[in-house]
């Protein structure tokens, strides 16, 4: 692994450890807040491979339609435990409960 792919997966554990509980991020939110806003699939595909060990609480990132990962139906149960409200179809209330970014900055 580059030092570069390293970097980035360090820093979208940092943003992901840091959503609150009962909030959640979109994909593409983490790719901005860690400065490479085209990079939402990266982002993904760091936290499918996340090691448990972490215990990163990677069920609180969604896409940007707060669909949840389709594979994986503990999601909803972790989400729904921390108060997450979902939608009648399915998706998760982002209104209610997207992390508002106002205040945040972006990583450099």
């Amino acid at each position: 692994m580059t030092v570069e792919k390293s970097g980035f997966r360090q820093d979208v554990y940092d943003v992901v450890a840091s959503i609150p509980c009962g909030k959640v991020l979109t994909y593409g939110q983490v790719a901005w807040l860690v400065g490479k806003p085209n990079h939402s699939r990266q982002v993904g595909k760091v936290l499918s491979e996340v090691e448990r060990e972490l215990c990163l609480p990677c069920h609180r990132v969604v896409d940007s339609q707060g669909r949840t990962v389709p594979h994986w139906p503990e999601q909803v149960v972790l989400l729904k435990k921390e108060g997450v409200g979902f939608r009648k179809n399915g998706r998760v209330d982002m209104k209610a409960h997207g992390w508002n970014l106002d205040g945040l900055s972006l990583r450099l």
